[in-house]
């Protein structure tokens, strides 16, 4: 599986962004979806998640009720009320398996290229 992940750019706080991740290959494969985030000097960091077929999300404490993400190909990350402190580069990524924890970026088997989101304060 191929990812192609876009939509990022600068944004002001309180602003809104939606980021697109479109799958090619095998998605047949894709047990599942999920987003993460990383700033510089930091390991990567989970933001959202979505189970394939059952369509269940799970987001992490910092953009619940902010973030959502959309079953799809693409799928969607839509960041509302945007702060500074989500300042980071965005990856998406997909996981062929239940094995491991859906929340560890080791768990995930193909990697998009990444897309800066700057939040301005």
């Amino acid at each position: 599986v191929q990812l192609q992940a876009s939509g990022g750019g600068l944004v002001q706080a309180g602003g809104s962004l939606r980021l697109s991740c479109t799958a090619t290959g095998r998605t047949f494969e894709i047990y599942g979806w999920g987003w993460f985030r990383q700033t510089p000097g930091k390991e990567r960091e989970f933001v959202a998640a979505i189970h394939w077929r059952t369509s269940s999300t799970f987001y992490s404490d910092s953009v619940k009720g902010r973030f959502t993400i959309s079953r799809g190909n693409p799928v969607y990350l839509s960041m509302n009320s945007l702060k500074p402190e989500d300042t980071a580069v965005y990856f998406c990524a997909t996981r062929y398996g239940a094995r491991g924890s859906l929340f560890s970026a080791q768990t995930y088997d193909s990697w998009g290229q990444g897309t800066l989101v700057t939040v301005s304060s």
